[in-house]
Parts: C-alpha cells; sequence; structure tokens
C-alpha cells in the first residue's frame, strides 16, 4: 500500500507524511502491530513527495458504521476488542524509542508542562465562541501534572477508529494505523485517549461516542492489562482522560470553527459543535469530581 500526499499538500502534511516514514522505520523489529515499512523517501525525488510503501493489511477498521457480525448483535463478543486494543497501546509504550532510532523524534522534556499553553495558543488562533468548562478544565490541569511519567512512543489520536483487526473470532488487533500525529511524549495519554468515553462515567456522552460500547469489559480490567504488558502505572489516568477530553475538544474546534466561517447561515449545524461542547463539560466535570487527586 502506498502512501503519499497529494499534489496539493501544504508542507505541514508533507511533513507529517515523514513523521509516518520514520515512525514505521523506528517500529522495525518490535512486536506493535502495524504494517511492515517496504519502502520509503523523506524528500521528492522519487515521486515528487515523500512518500511510503507498507504492507497490506487484511482486516477490518470500526467506524461509525457501527460494529459488524459477530459483535453488533453478541455483546459478550466485544471484550476481547477492547482489551486488542489497550494491548496495542501498550506494545507502544514498552517499545525502547531511543535504541528504535527515535531520539530526536519528539520533545518528551517538560511535555505536561507544555501541554495547557500550547494548545490554549493554538485554539486562540481560530476561537470565535464560548467553550463552557474550557477555563476550568484548564485550571485544573496546571494543577495537576503527573508527578512522575517515563517518556515514549504515542500515537496521538489512538481509538478504535485507527485500528484494524483480523477477520477471526475471537479477534486479534492486525494493525494500528494513521500516524500523523505520532510523537515521543506520554504514551498513557493514547490509552485515555481509548477511554475517553469509556462507560459507565462516559455513558452520556452521545454526540463523542462513534460505536456502541456495551457489553465492553470494566475500565479497571483494561487499566489492569495495561500495566501488564506496558510496565507503567495507571495511577493518574482520570488526569489523563481529562486531558484528552480538553485536548480533543480543542482539536474539533478548529475543524468546527472553519465549518461555521463557511456555513455562517447555520453555524450549529453538523456534529462537530457539539462534540467539542460535550467533550469539555466532560473534562471540566470529571476534574472536579477528583476531590482525593493530588494538589
Amino acid at each position: 500500500m502506498l502512501r503519499i500526499p497529494p499534489a496539493t499538500a501544504d508542507v505541514s502534511r508533507r511533513r507529517n507524511h515523514v513523521r509516518e516514514l520514520t515512525l514505521l522505520r523506528g517500529l522495525k523489529g518490535t512486536d506493535v502491530p502495524h504494517a511492515e515499512l517496504l519502502a520509503g523517501c523523506e524528500d521528492d525525488e522519487v515521486l515528487g513527495a515523500p512518500f511510503y510503501l507498507m504492507d497490506e493489511i487484511v482486516g477490518w477498521s470500526p467506524s461509525s458504521a457501527g460494529w459488524p457480525e459477530p459483535y453488533q448483535h453478541d455483546l459478550p463478543a466485544r471484550a476481547p476488542l477492547a482489551f486488542a486494543l489497550v494491548d496495542g497501546a501498550a506494545r507502544l509504550a514498552r517499545v525502547d524509542w531511543k535504541a528504535q532510532g527515535l531520539d530526536g523524534f519528539g520533545r518528551p522534556d517538560n511535555f505536561h508542562d507544555r501541554q495547557v499553553d500550547r494548545w490554549l495558543a493554538f485554539l486562540s488562533t481560530y476561537q470565535f465562541r464560548e467553550i463552557p468548562g474550557l477555563d476550568q478544565a484548564s485550571t485544573w490541569l496546571r494543577t495537576h501534572r503527573p508527578a512522575h511519567w517515563e517518556p515514549g512512543i504515542m500515537h496521538g489520536d489512538y481509538q478504535f477508529a485507527n485500528v484494524i483487526f483480523t477477520s477471526d473470532v475471537p479477534t486479534r488487533l492486525a494493525a494500528i494505523i494513521d500516524w500523523e500525529m505520532t510523537t515521543v511524549g506520554d504514551p498513557l495519554l493514547d490509552l485515555a485517549w481509548a477511554l475517553i468515553a469509556w462507560p459507565p462515567e462516559g455513558d452520556d456522552m452521545s454526540a463523542t461516542r462513534y460505536l456502541p460500547l456495551e457489553g465492553m469489559p470494566p475500565r479497571e480490567a483494561l487499566l489492569e492489562h495495561y500495566e501488564r504488558v506496558s510496565g507503567r502505572s495507571t495511577e493518574d489516568i482520570d488526569y489523563y482522560v481529562v486531558l484528552a477530553r480538553w485536548k480533543l475538544a480543542i482539536v474539533l474546534e478548529k475543524s468546527y470553527a472553519r465549518f461555521a466561517s463557511e456555513n455562517r447561515g447555520n453555524p450549529t449545524h453538523g456534529g462537530l459543535g457539539a462534540m467539542v461542547l460535550e467533550l469539555m463539560h466532560k473534562s471540566a466535570e470529571l476534574a472536579a469530581s477528583l476531590r482525593t487527586a493530588r494538589p
């Protein structure tokens, strides 16, 4: 399978292709499910743009169309999907990124110290409306950063929509896909991203959920599995869920701001706007509920 940006791609999109190529080179020889890199080029010399060629992965990926059978009606059969998703994040988190040649791939130093200021500055370039909960969640995130964490590879948009499962039952994770937002940062944010609307606390997130999650294992079981595979503690997972919801809301608001600008007559149309508000509300709500969090 060939991945190459279109001729109209801007510098940022071309740079993302180079990052994906670098990451796939770095995953060579690891047990992270991914499409093996066959060839690639960082510049325009061969095909006129950065590109890479990777193995084809046979399987299926969850989407807004819902679960395929048997998972649509067999609720207990969904549990392996959740464990496989978390297992992929855990395997990625335990990769020795320096040994794999990815030193300098990201800026892990002071990762959490930079998050709030960086993303609020990003939001300020396109924000056009009030987002309730933004200030409360931002303040909480500033004062509840993890005391201890270990840098590692993070996907950046880790969720059911960005993985491929095998077609056998029970299924296995065939590959993690779409690495455009990958970096070296805190891999626990990937786990939280996957758990953004997890039951039961996320059961009221109707705008954010694109798949039904009935029958899924409890979060505690998934955290235990992640810890066992990755060797990392999930003690501060609620901080990461607050951060994941807050950050995703800011990222999606950019797309919604563009939509609203292009549809001035009906700026409230579309699900993105509601999703942003729901994510930020649930971020602030979870932050406010964490009475015993570290001050």
